[in-house]
């Protein structure tokens, strides 16, 4: 019966480790969209995403939340950010592939908060 009991808690610790790492990189990932969001975006569409910003209001920049912009695709908002798109610049040679899918990421969840 010991040896049983110690067994199921060593079997929960091994699950609980685990699953920690599984989340661990996670939480890390979303950080760094956060921050690059942070560097890259927010300075014109919020740190909200409503691009309630001076900037964002002078250069009429697209909010998140908006419809038109969550019905996007992924890939149009990865050749938006990719390509740049009226006086958004291009971030294509200046971010890895990996940022700006993360971005999109980011940006999809801060359009639905």
């Amino acid at each position: 019966m010991i040896i049983r009991g110690m067994m199921r808690w060593f079997a929960v610790c091994a699950l609980a480790l685990g699953a920690a790492s599984l989340v661990a990189p996670l939480s890390s990932a979303q950080g760094d969209a956060q921050k690059l969001y942070t560097a890259k975006c927010a300075s014109c569409h919020g740190a909200d995403g409503t691009a309630n910003t001076p900037v964002g209001k002078a250069l009429k920049t697209r909010d998140f939340h908006s419809p038109d912009v969550q019905k996007e695709s992924d890939a149009d908002l990865t050749a938006i950010v990719t390509k740049g798109k009226n006086k958004m610049p291009a971030f294509e040679g200046k971010l890895k592939d990996t940022e700006i899918k993360s971005l999109v990421e980011f940006v999809r969840a801060l359009g639905k908060k």
